[in-house]
């Protein structure tokens, strides 16, 4: 009987599924690719909605209490709910801190980390810098790397299965990279404009230039004043393109398009921004195709 129940344990040890909770929906699609079938995964903010904000639902905190690994972007883009809803999950296992918390901020190459003092006066600044930083592939290869790294910690069991899921994953984007930057390459050296500064690691990645936002400042609705600033600003450097995310309003930049002629594209921010966009490779394909296009 001793024997029979330390199998049954031993089988459940093996088969167990680890419950991930991510931030994003991005967060989501690398989660599953690494995991797999040995992996539960479910996320919060939706990819066609502003990830900065997100309301403290009773139902997100039922979701971080049946967690056993939680996935956030960090660089305070979840500061203004996150916190609150991992104290009202009252789950240890995955508390800020604790070996089920992974912020992946700490494991990519950032860009545009401020310096001097950082206020309020400076709009809705992040203090360590640029957090949409998944818009470089790169960054995606290095997060599958960390939650591969993670679920082996945590599951070890099951670590040949995430080996060989993450080696697929990077033989994809690899393979993924080479395309997306021979389309791209033509249009190394264009200006842009963007939004908010959400793209700035796509353009990055791709030799574009950002010339300068719709919002004055980061976070701050655009005014009359700074829409003709902009607009004559884009018009000297011959823009080409106006970026706008799923959750802006287009009409903000239409201004900015009669001044400059350049062409407001609507962009993805994030898996699931668009119905076909359902993997991490889907969101560049749809970025550069709409781009490149």
């Amino acid at each position: 009987m001793t024997l029979l129940l330390s199998l049954i344990v031993a089988s459940g040890e093996a088969n167990a599924t680890v419950n991930i909770v991510t931030s994003t929906q991005d967060l989501a699609a690398l989660a599953t690719a690494v995991g797999g079938s040995d992996v539960k995964v479910d996320y919060i903010a939706r990819g066609d909605l502003d990830p900065h904000f997100v309301d403290a639902k009773p139902s997100y905190m039922v979701k971080l209490a049946q967690a056993d690994l939680v996935l956030a972007v960090g660089m305070e883009m979840e500061v203004g709910w996150m916190p609150s809803l991992l104290t009202g999950a009252r789950n240890p296992k995955v508390a800020q801190g604790s070996a089920g918390y992974l912020d992946l901020s700490s494991t990519v190459k950032k860009i545009e980390v401020p310096s001097g003092s950082i206020d309020r006066s400076r709009g809705d600044l992040h203090p360590e810098g640029n957090p949409h930083y998944w818009l470089d592939p790169e960054n995606g290869r290095l997060m599958a790397r960390a939650i591969a790294a993670k679920l082996t910690a945590l599951d070890s069991a099951h670590s040949a299965d995430y080996a060989k899921n993450l080696a697929t994953f990077e033989s994809t984007l690899t393979t993924k990279e080479a395309g997306w930057a021979a389309k791209m390459a033509p249009l190394k050296g264009s200006n842009v404009i963007g939004y908010h500064s959400t793209f700035n690691y796509f353009c990055h990645v791709y030799g574009m230039n950002v010339i300068g936002f719709v919002e004055p400042k980061p976070g701050i609705p655009p005014t009359p004043a700074h829409t003709l600033e902009i607009g004559q600003a884009g018009k000297a450097a011959g823009v080409k393109w106006i970026f706008v995310e799923p959750y802006k309003d287009p009409k903000d930049a239409g201004p900015i398009a009669s001044m400059t002629g350049a062409k407001v594209l609507a962009m993805p921010t994030s898996v699931g921004a668009e119905t076909t966009i359902k993997t991490y490779f889907d969101l560049f394909d749809a970025l550069v195709s709409r781009v490149a296009g």
